[in-house]
């Protein structure tokens, strides 16, 4: 009894010192403007803001491209079932400037902190080909991640993604909201949730699938939504970026990105 208080009481001081930083923070926020702003307005409506290379303009982008594209064909080589679990390919590239450098964009680092409300972590990112599957597991049931209060995950489509791609699909807050998150809840965070499952709570015309050409960004708050990869009948190659607040509330959930969870990939190496 008495460490379930003394739990609680540390856990209220936590969230505390938290809403006291974004209150000490909120002034030294970055202004923006134009596109930016409205980037910044609709993850903080809708917790996801979708847009394209093109649109950005960002310099790094051509850089990034080529070595996106120039690793690609090292990645899937091995066989695979498509009647069983066929796990993603993931590699770290967070060592490699052509990668890290477009995630730490000084336009994009200022519209995450305008949105998270505070100085901005950039963890990483990867490079993953997800295979042929004809069942859900892993990532690909509905879940939330737990690294931060906030933990946006920027996503880049390298190859056009619709329906048999599997695209990245979430669900709007509105619908996750109240006596749902309570009915949501021990299924998310124990093993995740199937489409049967949570179509029988939050049904499936609310559900929003994003679908687009090799180039489409999609910027999401993956805390803040629940969300998943669906069940694919083709392959799909990604980047993904990842930021918190400075420092995040659960770091060692964020080395990932950078550590030896996942091989680190090296452009120097000859394609088989």
């Amino acid at each position: 009894m008495l460490n379930t208080v003394t739990e609680k009481i540390s856990l209220l001081k936590e969230e505390l010192e938290y809403y006291l930083k974004l209150w000490q923070h909120h002034n030294h926020l970055p202004t923006l403007e134009g596109q930016d702003k409205m980037m910044a307005e609709s993850l903080k409506k809708d917790g996801i803001c979708i847009t394209n290379l093109s649109n950005l303009r960002l310099s790094s982008t051509s850089a990034l491209l080529n070595s996106a594209y120039s690793f690609l064909p090292k990645m899937g080589k091995s066989n695979y079932d498509p009647s069983v679990e066929n796990s993603p390919e993931i590699f770290n590239v967070t060592h490699l400037n052509d990668f890290f450098n477009w995630g730490n964009e000084s336009r994009l680092l200022k519209i995450l902190e305008n949105y998270i409300g505070l100085p901005v972590a950039y963890h990483g990112v990867q490079i993953r080909k997800d295979f042929i599957n004809k069942n859900q597991f892993s990532t690909m049931m509905w879940h939330r991640d737990s690294e931060d209060r906030h933990i946006v995950k920027i996503i880049i489509y390298l190859n056009d993604v619709d329906k048999e791609q599997g695209p990245f699909e979430y669900v709007p807050p509105a619908f996750t909201s109240g006596i749902n998150f309570y009915r949501l809840y021990h299924k998310i965070y124990n093993q995740g949730i199937n489409d049967e499952g949570l179509n029988q709570i939050i049904p499936k015309s609310a559900w929003r699938s994003c679908t687009g050409p090799a180039g489409t960004v999609i910027i999401a708050d993956t805390n803040r939504l629940l969300h998943h990869g669906t069940v694919r009948t083709k392959e799909r190659s990604t980047l993904f970026f990842a930021y918190t607040a400075n420092p995040p509330k659960r770091p060692g959930l964020c080395t990932q990105y950078w550590d030896d969870t996942f091989p680190k990939a090296d452009l120097s190496q000859e394609l088989n």
